[in-house]
């Protein structure tokens, strides 16, 4: 299938952008890598009647480390953060998600802050997002504002992004020193969308265990941390029974049925997907 017809915008600066998603209101789409809106334009899920393309606006490609976070410009693709050695340094986290995301074609035209603003709970980077705290960085006609990844999702597909706004950056919270991260997730097939996926982070200061939480994958109806610190707090690392979390895990995931796998199986793979991810955090 083919996209219903639209007008093109191809704006060369972020206030330009602004003025176009301000005039045609709730028509416009942005478009930067376009890894999930083109096949929704293709399918016809979605009919804007005008596409704002923001890939020639200047200094939105870059990835910047600070002693507090990884701020991602809206254009920096999966790739080029995946191979960033100073983000991985500062989060590893980042590129462990980052290599489960789709297939290396994706990855190299796809944009992280734009697979956040599409708010798929089925997404990597959303997990990821809450996970580490991250802020949100939105520019609108009247200046930025910044919002909290846990207020940022708002529902299936839906962010608390206005139609004259932009998703400009975002800033990944750094860990504290002595945590350790993993991500898992699995898939029919490497690169499709994942049954279950697990994203974790647990702290170690003095030989024990101070902070342990996670957020999940395709499992749960926005992208939400589950903080799961107080079921093994002041365990040894190497002692810890991570099945102890499984009621938690369980209260907190509230995955549905599809052709792909029933429920059922999605809460016992989510379950061992996060004891795993756990115990490899750990050992990180």
């Amino acid at each position: 299938m083919k996209p219903g017809p639209f007008v093109y915008h191809r704006p060369l600066s972020v206030q330009e952008a602004l003025s176009v998603l301000t005039d045609v209101g709730h028509e416009g789409k942005i478009l930067a890598g376009g890894q999930s809106l083109i096949p929704i334009l293709n399918m016809r899920l979605a009919s804007p009647s005008h596409l704002v393309d923001i890939n020639r606006v200047p200094g939105l490609d870059e990835v910047t480390v600070s002693s507090e976070a990884v701020r991602v410009g809206a254009l920096v693709r999966h790739r080029q953060l995946e191979r960033d050695t100073g983000a991985y340094a500062a989060n590893p986290l980042l590129r462990q998600a980052l290599h489960c995301v789709a297939h290396p074609a994706i990855r190299n035209r796809g944009t992280t802050v734009g697979s956040i603003a599409h708010a798929d709970a089925a997404g990597e980077m959303p997990s990821v997002a809450v996970l580490t705290e991250a802020v949100m960085e939105i520019r609108g006609p009247s200046g930025v504002r910044e919002v909290a990844a846990d207020d940022f999702f708002e529902g299936a597909l839906e962010t608390c992004l206005d139609h004259d706004e932009i998703l400009e950056a975002v800033r990944f919270g750094r860990f504290p020193e002595g945590t350790g991260t993993a991500f898992l997730e699995s898939a029919r097939r490497h690169g499709d969308y994942a049954l279950a996926g697990v994203a974790a982070a647990v702290t170690v200061t003095d030989g024990t265990i101070v902070s342990a939480r996670a957020s999940f994958v395709s499992v749960t109806e926005v992208p939400t941390r589950l903080d799961l610190t107080e079921a093994v707090a002041g365990q040894e690392p190497g002692a810890v029974d991570w099945s102890v979390i499984d009621d938690l895990v369980q209260e907190h995931i509230s995955p549905e049925a599809d052709i792909h796998a029933t429920a059922d199986y999605r809460r016992v793979l989510a379950g061992e997907l996060t004891r795993r991810a756990l115990a490899q955090a750990v050992t990180r």
